[in-house]
């Protein structure tokens, strides 16, 4: 097993890009535009914490999972949009920013973890 797979926020991001790419699937009148950017920096988040697990350095660690909660912002940013657009729920919404708000704030731990 590689050290990632064991790490919480791995696992909720993993799930949570799940989700998305469902929701995704499922909303096909979404600007294909929106839908790659989300599509991408919801991937970006499970690969750099991935990626960053496996660096040695703690600076090298800390820019990979800096990266990840960069990607989460652009991932709210992009729902921001959708919603404006009228493109998804307001449930369905607050239950996207909801988990990327954990998963920020875990970022958050694992970055302040590399000091």
């Amino acid at each position: 097993m590689f050290d990632f797979e064991n790490l919480d926020v791995y696992q909720k991001s993993k799930e949570l890009n799940k989700e998305i790419l469902k929701f995704l699937k499922e909303n096909k009148y979404i600007d294909s535009y929106l839908k790659d950017q989300l599509r991408r920096a919801s991937i970006s988040i499970v690969i750099n914490i991935a990626e960053g697990s496996g660096k040695y350095s703690k600076a090298d660690k800390k820019n990979f999972y800096t990266t990840a909660r960069g990607s989460v912002y652009e991932c709210v940013s992009l729902f921001e949009i959708i919603l404006e657009e009228n493109q998804i729920t307001k449930e369905n919404f607050d239950s996207f920013y909801q988990k990327y708000e954990i998963i920020s704030k875990m970022l958050l731990g694992l970055i302040n973890s590399q000091r």
